[in-house]
Formats: C-alpha cells, structure tokens, sequence
C-alpha cells in the first residue's frame, strides 16, 4: 500500500511577533472557502478564539492550532510571541 504524501502549504505568511502581528488577524476574521490553516508557534503563546464553533486554544510550540475553512477566528499574543500561518487546499497533518 502505498502512502500518499503529506500535504504541503500553498502559502504561508511572513513569521510575526507581537509587535508585527498586523491588526486584521487580531480582529474577527476567516479562512477563506476550501482552505485550511495552521498556525505555527515558534517562541511564546497565542489566545485563538475560534468564533463558531465557540472555543478557546492557547497555543505554543508543539501545539499548533488548526483553522477550518470558512471559520471565523481571531489571535491574542500572549507577551513576546513568534508565529507563522500555514494555508493549505486540503486537511493537512499537524
């Protein structure tokens, strides 16, 4: 049997720190329709708060956080922070 290989980002964005985490992504906001992200931590925390369905992640390195498609969200740095949004085309393997 052969295994398929591990999806691959089509983008990601530049790696933002608390200070350059830029307005709109702390503010409500959504994945677009067929496309999934991962946020990726590499230093610190980050609140997501996922809007439907309501919950709240905090997340750090080895803890990424999945975003669906079409699913409002928003992002809090939690003090110093570093971190980097995947997108994907199809359900990818945190």
């Amino acid at each position: 049997m052969k295994l398929s290989p591990s999806p691959e980002p089509y983008r990601t964005t530049p790696i933002f720190d608390e200070v350059t985490l830029p307005a709109a992504l702390r503010r409500e906001h959504r994945t677009k329709p067929g496309v999934w992200g991962v946020v990726r931590i590499f230093e610190g925390q980050l609140k997501l708060s996922v809007i439907e369905p309501p919950q709240e992640l905090m997340l750090s390195p080895g803890s990424p956080g999945l975003l669906l498609p079409d699913q409002p969200h928003l992002v809090e740095p939690i003090g110093s922070m570093r971190m980097q949004v995947e997108f994907y085309n199809q359900p990818p393997e945190l």
